[in-house]
């Protein structure tokens, strides 16, 4: 250890000679990195691996899930979407209070997957109204709970993605299904015809 005031001040300043500020260490880094993404190139010219690729674009089946007139305030609807597979049970309800992506005049009716995004915990029969709040939990697994009216937004719980939103179309008096808004638990693809192409 050193005690002497003298020979501390030295070693410090000795210490700090060597020592690269936070500034010049992020621009030193920076420039060798650029060096070396440009010697790269001049190096080894051609050698790039990109090519052309189609993109795949997913279409998702319009269906009729039901009339607008017939739904009750509150009172869910059960269906199936966007066909018969695993995972693929949702719930349609008119809210009475305005919520992303509803339809009708009040803007109300919305549709959601039934399958917590956690490890797909089943909400059916959970859908609950709490003063102006509508919300899908608690997940029977781990008690995560959704916000209906801000796209299915996790409010509590274990979960750490949004529950799917299940984008409707009005015309007329029918509602109709169109697609999916995020990822159905246990799937890679939300159409099962995708996974088996």
């Amino acid at each position: 250890m050193i005690f002497d005031k003298k020979k501390r001040k030295e070693s410090a300043e000795e210490h700090g000679k060597c020592m690269l500020s936070r500034r010049e260490f992020l621009m030193y880094s920076g420039a060798s990195a650029g060096a070396a993404s440009i010697m790269s190139i001049t190096l080894f010219p051609g050698t790039a691996q990109a090519k052309q690729t189609k993109a795949r674009v997913v279409g998702y089946p319009r269906m009729n899930i039901g009339k607008l007139s017939a739904l009750k305030e509150n009172e869910p609807v059960y269906f199936n979407y966007p066909d018969d597979g695993p995972n693929s049970q949702a719930i349609l309800v008119k809210m009475d209070v305005p919520a992303g992506g509803g339809l009708g005049e009040k803007q109300d009716v919305v549709g959601f997957s039934l399958m917590c995004t956690h490890q797909g915990g089943p909400l059916i029969g959970q859908y609950k109204v709490v003063g102006e709040h509508r919300v899908l939990g608690q997940c029977p697994f781990h008690l995560s709970t959704f916000d209906m009216r801000r796209h299915g937004i996790i409010v509590s719980g274990q979960a750490y993605e949004s529950l799917p939103q299940v984008l409707l179309e009005l015309d007329g008096d029918d509602i109709y299904a169109v697609g999916i808004m995020g990822l159905l638990f246990g799937r890679t693809d939300n159409i099962i015809a995708m996974q088996e192409a």
